[in-house]
This record gives C-alpha cells, sequence and structure tokens, in this order.
C-alpha cells in the first residue's frame, strides 16, 4: 500500500469564527493532531478535485462536507485538567465513564471558538471521532467511538453550545469505552497511546418538517468478498439506505449491487421476499420536540421513521419502486399506487441520475491514491421533482485488507468424513490450523427474540477467551454484528474480539443476505477474520451432532462452549469464495 502523508496542523488554517460563510472547507481548533479520520479526509480533498470533472457529472456537487477539527491537544487537556485518566482506564462502565466526562470541565481557551461556531450555524452537526490510531491499514477502528449527531436547532446560542459541548464530550469518554479497549487489545496496541480529535462537520441533508436526512447513504467496497452470479470481486459492491448511514453501518436491512451490474436485483426468492427484507424504517436526526435528556446515549437526537413518513417527504420518488399485487410485480418509481419498495430502481435500472457511474469514478480514484482496496461512505440529496441538482457528500475513504495468499480449494473437498463445515460463501483468504476452541449457539433452542440475550452471554465466554489468547470458532444464525436483533446477534466488536473464525448459518426464518457495508464487516476484513455463510438449504451442512459430542467447556442457555483435543484446519480461496473446516 502506498503510504498516504500525514498531514500536520501548520496545512490546516486555524478556525476563523466563521464556518459556512468561510473560504475554508476545513479548519481547526487547537494544535495538535488530526486524528486518522480527519487526516484521510483532507488528503483526499485534492484527488477528488482534480479527478471529478463537473462536466463528467453535470449538476451533482461533489464535495467533503465542510468541518472544523478540535486537534488531540484539546482532548489531553481535558484529560489532564480534570484528573480523568483513573477513571477512563478503570473498568467501570460506559456509563459511569460518560457521566464522568460529562460532569467535567472543558478547556476555558477553547470555548470561545465553539461558541462562535455554533452562534452563526443552525445547521445540524455531526460530531465524529477521528482518534490517532483509526484507520490505520490493518486495524482502522471502524465503529469503534462514537459519533453523535446534533439538531443544532434551538433558539438561543447557550443551549446550541452546551449540547455540542456534550457531544464532544461523549466522543471522548468513547475513547475508553469496553469496546474500545477490547478493540485496541486485540490490535495489540496501548490504550494509554490513544488520543482522540473530533470532527464537527455538516450534515449533509435536508429538513422534512421535524426530520433532516439525506436522500440516500451509503458504503462502497472497490473489493466484493460475496460476488454473486456475473459479478467478479475486482468489480467491487454497494449497500444503500434512506436517511442517514447509520443503517448500512450498523448491518440493518438496505440495497446491495455490484457497480458492474446495478441493474441487477439482489438473489431474493421473490418479490414478496423483497417486501420483507428490504428497509421500511430510516434514521433521521430529531429537528422537533427536544428529547428527553439523556447526554450518554449516541443516539438522543435521533429517530426511526417509516416509509409513509419519506413518502408525505416526498423523498421517495428516485429511489423506490411500487408493487402491484395483481402481477405480483414490481414498476420503477413511485408513479402507481401500492406498497413501496427500496430498490433504487430509478438511479440504478433507468440511470434517472449518474450515481453509479460517479461511485465507480470514485473508487477507481482512491484506490490509485491508496494504492490498495479501498471503502467509502457517503451521503447525497436529490431534488425532489427532477433528481438533479444533486449534492453528493464524501464522507469517509478508508484501505481495505485484501489477502493475495494463494490457496486452492477444489469442490469435492467441501464434502468429507472430517468435514465440520464448508461453503461457497466465504469472506478472506488463507489457512489456519492453531483453533481448538469453539462456541456456537444450540441450534435446537435458538429464536431470534433471544439474540440480545444471546450477545450478552457471549460477552463473558469471549472476554476469558481473549484473557487466555485462545483464538476460537464462532458459530450462529443470521447477520453477526447487525444492529437489528431479528436479523442476527446483535453483538459489537468487542463482544466477539477473539474470534478468529465466524459462521453465519441461515435458518427458513431467517434467510438474510449479508451485509458488507457495515463497520463490523470492515473490522473482520482488517483482522483478517474469516467469515462462512452456510445456508440452510445448501449441500454443505454442519456437523451439529459431532460438536455435541465434544468436550464441552462451558454451557450457558443458549451457548456452548468445546474444547478439541487437536486444532482444526481451516482453508479458504479468495479467488472462489470457497472454504473449508475439517477435523481429525
Amino acid at each position: 500500500m502506498t503510504e498516504q502523508p500525514k498531514v500536520t496542523y501548520m496545512e490546516i488554517p486555524p478556525f476563523d469564527r466563521e464556518f459556512f460563510t468561510s473560504s475554508k472547507e476545513f479548519s481547526r481548533i487547537g494544535s495538535g493532531g488530526l486524528g486518522g479520520k480527519a487526516n484521510g479526509l483532507i488528503s483526499i480533498r485534492d484527488t477528488l478535485a482534480e479527478g471529478v470533472h463537473p462536466n463528467d457529472f453535470p449538476r451533482i456537487t461533489v464535495s467533503i462536507p465542510r468541518f472544523c477539527v478540535l486537534a488531540t491537544d484539546v482532548f489531553d487537556a481535558f484529560i489532564e485538567r480534570n484528573d480523568l485518566s483513573h477513571v477512563a482506564l478503570s473498568d467501570l462502565s460506559d456509563d459511569h465513564i460518560a457521566h464522568a466526562f460529562q460532569k467535567a470541565e472543558f478547556p476555558a481557551a477553547h470555548i470561545g471558538d465553539l461558541m462562535a461556531l455554533v452562534a452563526k450555524v443552525h445547521q445540524p452537526l455531526a460530531v465524529r471521532s477521528s482518534s490517532v490510531l483509526e484507520d490505520e491499514m490493518h486495524h482502522p477502528f471502524a465503529g469503534v467511538y462514537a459519533t453523535k449527531m446534533i439538531p443544532n436547532n434551538s433558539f438561543d446560542v447557550e443551549t446550541r453550545f452546551h449540547k455540542l459541548i456534550e457531544a464532544i464530550k461523549f466522543v471522548y469518554a468513547s475513547t475508553y469505552f469496553q469496546k474500545a479497549k477490547a478493540y485496541i487489545d486485540s490490535a495489540e496496541r496501548q490504550i494509554e497511546n490513544e488520543k482522540m480529535a473530533v470532527i464537527i462537520q455538516e450534515i449533509l441533508g435536508e429538513r422534512h418538517h421535524d426530520r433532516f436526512y439525506p436522500t440516500l447513504s451509503g458504503v462502497a467496497r472497490s473489493y466484493n468478498f460475496y460476488p454473486m452470479g456475473k459479478a467478479k470481486p475486482e468489480g467491487g459492491v454497494v449497500d444503500l439506505a434512506l436517511g442517514l448511514g447509520k443503517t448500512v453501518v450498523e448491518g440493518s436491512l438496505c440495497w446491495t449491487y455490484s457497480p458492474a451490474f446495478p441493474a441487477i436485483n439482489p438473489p431474493f426468492g421473490s418479490v414478496r421476499d423483497m417486501l420483507e427484507q428490504t428497509q421500511v424504517e430510516f434514521w433521521a436526526v430529531n429537528m422537533g420536540k427536544p428529547p428527553a435528556y439523556d447526554p450518554i446515549r449516541e443516539t438522543e437526537y435521533l429517530v426511526q421513521p417509516r416509509l409513509a413518513d419519506a413518502e408525505q417527504d416526498e423523498t421517495l420518488r428516485f429511489i423506490a419502486s411500487t408493487y402491484d399485487p395483481q402481477s405480483d410485480r414490481l414498476s420503477p418509481g413511485t408513479g402507481g399506487q401500492g406498497p413501496r419498495v427500496l430498490t433504487f430502481a430509478p438511479i440504478l435500472q433507468l440511470e434517472a441520475i449518474p450515481l453509479n457511474q460517479l461511485l465507480t469514478t470514485l473508487l477507481k480514484l482512491c484506490e490509485q491514491a491508496s494504492g490498495a482496496s479501498v471503502e467509502i461512505e457517503f451521503a447525497m440529496t436529490l431534488d425532489s421533482a427532477h433528481g438533479l441538482p444533486a449534492r453528493f457528500g464524501f464522507l469517509q475513504v478508508r484501505p481495505m485488507v485484501v489477502s493475495n495468499e494463494p490457496v486452492e480449494i477444489d469442490k469435492a473437498s467441501l464434502m468429507g468424513e472430517k468435514v465440520l463445515l464448508a461453503s461457497e460463501s466465504v469472506m478472506g483468504n488463507g489457512t489456519l490450523n492453531t483453533i481448538r476452541d469453539i462456541i456456537y449457539v444450540k441450534p435446537e433452542i435458538f429464536e431470534a427474540k433471544h439474540t440480545r440475550i444471546i450477545a450478552d452471554e457471549l460477552t463473558e465466554l469471549n472476554k476469558n477467551l481473549a484473557a487466555e489468547r485462545h483464538p476460537y470458532l464462532l458459530i450462529g444464525f443470521g447477520r453477526w454484528g447487525s444492529s437489528d436483533p431479528w436479523l442476527g446477534i446483535p453483538v459489537s466488536w468487542s463482544q466477539v474480539s477473539a474470534a478468529r473464525v465466524i459462521v453465519e448459518a441461515t435458518l427458513p426464518q431467517m434467510n438474510i443476505e449479508l451485509s458488507q457495508g457495515s463497520h463490523f464487516f470492515h473490522n473482520l476484513t482488517s483482522f483478517r477474520v474469516s467469515y462462512f455463510s452456510v445456508h440452510h438449504d445448501s449441500p454443505y451442512k454442519i456437523q451439529w451432532k459431532w460438536l455435541e459430542r465434544q468436550d464441552k467447556i462451558v454451557e450457558t442457555r443458549y451457548l456452548r462452549h468445546v474444547r478439541l483435543s487437536s486444532p482444526l484446519q481451516m482453508k479458504v480461496d479468495g479467488r472462489t469464495g470457497r472454504g473449508v473446516i475439517n477435523y481429525e
């Protein structure tokens, strides 16, 4: 990979107490480090300016939303002056740490700048983490730290200022939350060396009644670990959603397609399956009645409206299709009567807006700049009547880890006497022969309504294995890491940090397509964790009876931890997507 030059604070102009009226798109408060996320955006700015020509995409404005970085020296001053190190480095709960940070005083030297920022800005703001360890090649810390979005629409400046300070303190506190500590430990880093810069950035979107959100958001990757049909890994993959990108990065229902074949739908069994397995609610910033005061909750100012609300907002015209029950077919757009389905067909099939062409261009530019496969996060607003003009916001770019180790697996080897499980839909590449521990969800009692309990039970088992430095194989049902407990088991990365192979099995009642756009998924690839998808009606079956016969170390209500006398033998061929795990 080509190393991107680090941006020094001298290259970024200081905040001049203007935001939208300033000629400076990026500015800083403080003189310390800017963190990985800010560095990445600043470094890619010129690449976007030179590579995306206005004539290629007329009436689409492509830019990085304006932001100001609160540098790491402000974080250092906050920690030192309030003597927070002992609390931060303790084993106290996240809530305890968050409350301690909220009670602490913010450095007085920078209050004037932050007050000036909110005095002239009435638009919603995203307060985002940008730590010094974020966005490294092999350990990008995707989704490990907090982002808090605030409406910033209170009448008086004082209230807006206090809400901004609360959000900054919450992001600071997230540096020391349990999932961050577990992640740093897995990455073999020291929590004492972490420093947090904070990005204060405009949220790309428009106000609709008491809601503020973009028409669509998404994640585009230049490498596809699960190509379907004619698609190839190098063709990439895109996940799209209505509203804020939280839907995509948390692994909820969204629309997935290959940039090489944008008009081809994901492999749903029927149109009725689409109705059940596509996005039906979305994230937006609450611009209405203030919620109950809860400064230590990341979603304090967010709401989840339904598609009917988006229809009222007139934001579905270019992203939805309409279902006709009589013909059992979908028609692109919202011209007819019937249920709406978020297929993005007007854009991807009818090409009403050249989004796919733009994403393909951006992926190529970022790959060339970074020297590696990349993942980008973005948001876009469209004119509700005509689609164009539109604004495309480039929110983040991260390198991806794609192994090139040659591994060959023929189809015949996927079945055999000592095959524990196998699949032709596997993410990863390489071999592994050090795993003797297996944690699996008991198939005989699994129900989706228990997934939150399963996640809690797994936390302690993972913690123990991580402390013992025992890597393990994890087997469960549905999407691991989904924020929606009805789609899978809603774990964070810290709850599975010691797993080196993860298996997702489907069931007739939980037959969900994989999500490749989530932060959880990105961390899997970066830690080189192999991820098997075993479909319930595939010819490759998990040997549950064999697992039951192994020596049990721990058994909870929904999980079993077994330990083998000899390590498993795992092979994954990233070129074909085949993988197999054998036992002795």
